[in-house]
């Protein structure tokens, strides 16, 4: 059974002459447990498949079952809460916050989990093991390295123990090498049952990946 299935699904921003259909069509099944890339040019409507896959934007037309429910016509409130329970980000600049430490902006996400500060800090200080980044505890943002920072944003998604993770353009910011190194830890978190979706323009990020999906023009083609 497919944990995301998109149904049919149509998104139109705008009316009348202003009107731009950015996904037409569409029909998309991910299974638990897949490392999969979403391929496409500038313009193509990855995007924006990416917000409605991670509940940041609402369908036109169409339904979107998680996990086998439909949440086509939740509200701006219950897709936050399916969010906080299912889905975790990481973002091409990193979305991290300069006057935080590292180990607090990995912490951000817990402060709506109902937990004891002792198990944040094992889930935190376990993520920043993983991610090579244990010495980088009370640096800010600033002070270290753009892959650095893209490993605190990794970990910061890790400790909330999401289903899904959903990347966009992980590696847009990073040199090659840098990269690279990233998607093999992506790889790895997936081989820990961890769904991951990518969003690219770039093949050499897409091989890392066990399946691609291209998406022109608003279409699964």
């Amino acid at each position: 059974m497919a944990l995301i299935e998109l149904k049919d699904v149509l998104k139109i921003y705008g009316k009348d002459d202003n009107k731009t259909v950015a996904l037409s069509e569409v029909n998309l099944k991910i299974e638990k447990g897949e490392f999969v890339s979403i391929m496409g040019p500038s313009g193509s409507g990855k995007t924006t498949l990416l917000n409605i896959i991670g509940c940041m934007d609402t369908l036109t037309q169409g339904e979107y079952l998680l996990d086998n429910k439909s949440i086509s016509k939740h509200s701006g409130n219950q897709l936050a809460e399916v969010r906080g329970s299912f889905i975790s980000f990481i973002f091409q600049n990193f979305a991290l916050m300069n006057d935080y430490t590292v180990y607090e902006n990995i912490e951000l996400p817990l402060h709506y989990k109902k937990m004891t500060k002792k198990d944040k800090r094992i889930k935190i200080l376990d993520a920043m093991k993983m991610l090579g980044i244990s010495e980088l505890s009370k640096k800010k943002p600033t002070q270290i390295s753009g892959g650095q920072q893209q490993r605190v944003a990794i970990a910061r998604a890790l400790v909330c123990d999401a289903e899904i993770i959903l990347a966009d353009e992980p590696t847009g910011a990073l040199d090659q090498k840098t990269g690279e190194e990233l998607l093999k830890i992506l790889s790895e978190i997936n081989s820990q049952g961890k769904t991951i979706i990518v969003i690219t323009h770039d093949q050499n990020v897409a091989k890392y990946t066990k399946r691609c999906i291209n998406i022109v023009d608003g279409k699964i083609s």
